[in-house]
């Protein structure tokens, strides 16, 4: 256990957090739900790109499994109700989803920066089975950065109450600390890098500005961009006041409480992640729909099999759209990879 740790008085962490865990857990569980239905029911074709959604979305799940322990956490006042393994194992799982999720945002920024900076290049021609081993390798790294959450106790007694946290309040963390704000700034680096040069790219090109595929394309990259900032930055410029202020800060209460709302906002990213599945394909709308057509069937008992067809059949294709599928890969064939990506 750890020797000594902050007795923090007041509640105002117990009346902010669980709404916000809650929150984060019912949009967070909902929109990754209909996000992974989309992927193992209704996705016709797997390219590389999906790979790499799909398990930023898995990521996201391991953070829908912890949250109830959160939860149940923050509003017994910040009192561990369980064991020393269940803590160190639901730590773990949230560490693991922050470092995952980050990767493969970082992951989906690079493989958009390729796609529409160098259409040309080899990486935008590898298999299915080459960036599964990609995410295998990055999964392999992730849970290599935070295993040492596991190898360790994080209980902390103070009087009656046990409280369960991967930081101690009271000094630097040493890897821990190292590994949070390296999670955090490297990555940023290069979605910034990603972004800004997919944005002048598209800029660049005056004939192709005024596509709906090619504003698509500068939306998600801003979408990726904007979900990593929101997510991670708040917590990482917490943790960034107390390890420069500390010790005069160490069991501040006013510390206490930003880092923990601001670690909140890094629990968001489940339920930001799907504006990412929804900007990334035109095959994600499609889904939604059709989980709205089968609600509605669902509704209408009665109807025909011609009749549900016809349902389906009334969503008016945009002629545009087409023409753009004809037109611009045989005029520009450098933006070939715009029709299948987005």
């Amino acid at each position: 256990m750890n020797g000594t740790c902050c007795l923090i008085k007041g509640d105002t962490i117990a009346q902010v957090m669980p709404p916000l865990l809650v929150l984060a857990f019912v949009l967070g569980a909902l929109g990754n739900g209909l996000a992974l239905c989309g992927f193992c029911f209704h996705m016709k074709s797997w390219k590389p790109s999906t790979v790499y959604l799909f398990n930023l979305a898995v990521a996201d799940f391991l953070l829908m499994v912890c949250l109830p322990f959160r939860t149940d956490y923050y509003r017994k006042n910040r009192k561990w109700a369980f064991e020393d393994i269940p803590c160190r194992v639901v730590l773990f799982m949230l560490a693991t989803n922050r470092a995952g999720s980050i990767v493969f945002l970082t992951v989906v920024a690079v493989d958009r920066y390729f796609k529409v900076v160098h259409p040309h290049h080899a990486l935008n021609t590898i298999s299915n089975r080459t960036a599964a081993c990609i995410t295998c390798a990055l999964w392999a790294m992730v849970i290599v950065g935070t295993l040492f959450l596991l190898t360790e106790s994080h209980l902390c007694v103070q009087g009656r109450t046990v409280s369960c946290e991967s930081f101690i309040m009271e000094s630097a963390n040493g890897w821990h600390d190292i590994m949070f704000q390296l999670e955090f700034f490297l990555p940023l680096g290069i979605i910034s890098f990603c972004s800004f040069n997919v944005v002048w790219s598209l800029r660049q090109r005056q004939q192709l500005t005024r596509q709906t595929r090619m504003k698509k394309a500068t939306r998600f990259i801003v979408v990726v961009a904007a979900v990593f900032v929101i997510c991670y930055l708040p917590s990482v410029l917490a943790r960034l006041y107390f390890l420069w202020t500390v010790p005069s800060s160490a069991c501040d209460t006013s510390v206490h409480v930003a880092l923990h709302i601001t670690l909140s906002f890094t629990y968001m990213n489940s339920m930001l992640d799907p504006l990412v599945y929804y900007f990334s394909s035109p095959s994600f709308p499609k889904v939604y729909t059709k989980f709205k057509i089968c609600g509605v069937r669902s509704k209408r008992p009665g109807e025909s099999k011609t009749q549900n067809s016809e349902g389906m059949s009334t969503l008016k294709p945009c002629p545009k759209s087409c023409n753009f599928r004809e037109t611009s890969s045989r005029s520009h064939p450098d933006v070939q990879w715009d029709l299948h990506t987005f």
